[in-house]
């Protein structure tokens, strides 16, 4: 069944277990394997170029080809591979991160803890914040709020607080103690009719609701993407943070930015926390932090979180919570130089001038018979694709007709996201160029085109 394929599709489809993949799909049609990256794009074994316009998984921030970070990481594995940070031992550079990541944080904040990915650093901030009850003497005080169609990772804990049902049901992980409330989606949630000041009341009044009924003495911590991300990239109303921040305020309940994908760049500013005012207790990090050349991340804590992490350690005699890789000293050195590279290369302000020029070539796509809805900030958007746009009525799941925009994307030359419900994400490379977007945009629409004929029936799939 394999033998046209090359080596390494043939190996792969036969031993190697994708993430969040079909395995059946995989095994019968085979991988696409990429070789090698330059700039924005990446290349198949066959030598074919793509704009990779999700930046791999959110992450690939400075491309698939920057020097300096491969210069970092070969330094440091000359000089000290690894080591770790346990019993009070530090790698230099892990300590020179610390300082330099708490020049970036977005509000003030205490002290950085280290992970591997962002599953680890939301997993932890759930440990933290069960922690810190305990300490306090409010051992009820444990329930977490979260959204519908939030995505905060892979670890039990992490997609248990997620709001997306392939990592959850079949895993048995709707464990207790997560109080779901809904996603901040106007486009696809709000009632016939209601404005979206009306619907941003909607919201207010569903998490007091949900606190009024199960006590504010049992809930520990709302956890939220500024802009949701895995779930459809979702911006909230107008209003709807400071309003949710007032209420956690008065009723002594912590905010945990989870800003994995929005950190260091992505809306335009360094921090989502920045763009929608927000003043969290707790910001977990990764994927650009390191430009995801290498596998780290972060929680930054609260001052009056550190005190009481402290206040346990003092009873029990240690803080028991790191992993062996906790501020790898590579991944510290790739995530120091990426920093360096944010600042002196002015990359944000790329960013934010990249992103108004996609804001602006993805609107003009809001009129396509296909397209229900256009929305982002930053580099990061999203095209919702509807049968009927005026009822904003989606197409049927079977017909899987973003996959088609996605397949007639890739065969021109660009990867991007699809996302249940239709959603085409969109999520390049901080460095893109003004030509790249354009490219880019110019290949979605040719794809938005074909589908339309396949819609319509003028071509075959």
């Amino acid at each position: 069944m394999l033998h046209n394929r090359s080596e390494a599709a043939r190996a792969d489809a036969e031993f190697h277990l994708h993430p969040y993949s079909n395995p059946r799909q995989v095994e019968s049609q085979g991988p696409m394997v990429i070789v090698r990256g330059e700039g924005v794009r990446v290349f198949d074994e066959h030598g074919k170029g793509y704009i990779e316009g999700m930046a791999g998984l959110w992450c690939a921030s400075l491309g698939f080809s920057e020097d300096r970070l491969v210069e970092a990481a070969h330094r440091q594995m000359q000089t000290l591979p690894w080591y770790h940070s346990f019993a009070g031992r530090v790698p230099d550079v892990v300590a020179q991160l610390a300082a330099e990541l708490m020049d970036w944080a977005p509000v003030p904040m205490s002290k950085v803890l280290f992970a591997n990915s962002g599953s680890e650093s939301n997993d932890a901030a759930w440990k933290i914040v069960h922690y810190i009850n305990n300490v306090r003497g409010r051992p009820e005080k444990k329930k977490f709020i979260a959204r519908d169609r939030a995505y905060h990772g892979t670890t039990a804990v992490a997609s248990a607080l997620s709001g997306i049902g392939a990592g959850k049901a079949v895993f048995d992980l709707p464990i207790g103690g997560v109080i779901r409330v809904s996603c901040p989606h106007y486009y696809q949630y709000a009632a016939p009719g209601e404005s979206e000041a009306a619907y941003c009341d909607r919201l207010v009044a569903e998490v007091e609701e949900a606190i009024e009924r199960e006590g504010a003495e049992t809930i520990a911590a709302f956890i939220a993407e500024p802009v949701t991300g895995g779930g459809g990239v979702v911006i909230p109303p107008p209003g709807y943070y400071p309003r949710i921040q007032e209420i956690l305020r008065r009723n002594d309940i912590l905010f945990i930015a989870d800003e994995v994908i929005s950190g260091f760049g992505r809306l335009g500013e360094p921090f989502g926390t920045q763009v929608f005012g927000l003043k969290p207790d707790i910001i977990t990090v990764a994927k650009m932090l390191s430009a995801a050349y290498a596998p780290i991340s972060a929680l930054y804590l609260s001052e009056a979180i550190v005190e009481t992490l402290k206040e346990g350690a003092d009873r029990v005699g240690t803080f028991g919570h790191g992993y062996t890789y906790s501020g790898h000293p590579v991944s510290a050195a790739v995530a120091l130089e990426t920093l360096r590279i944010y600042r002196e290369d002015k990359i944000i302000d790329r960013a934010r001038q990249a992103g108004s020029r996609l804001q602006a070539g993805l609107r003009r796509f809001a009129d396509h018979p296909l397209v229900g809805d256009v929305r982002g900030i930053g580099l990061i958007g999203a095209i919702e694709l509807a049968e009927d746009p005026v009822t904003r009525t989606p197409f049927a799941p079977e017909r899987a007709v973003y996959a088609h925009v996605l397949a007639r994307a890739q065969a021109h030359g660009l990867i991007l996201r699809g996302i249940p419900g239709d959603i085409i994400a969109f999520s390049p490379p901080l460095i893109i160029s003004d030509a790249e977007v354009d490219e880019m945009l110019a290949i979605v629409g040719v794809a938005l085109d074909e589908t339309l004929d396949l819609v319509r029936g003028k071509r075959s799939a």
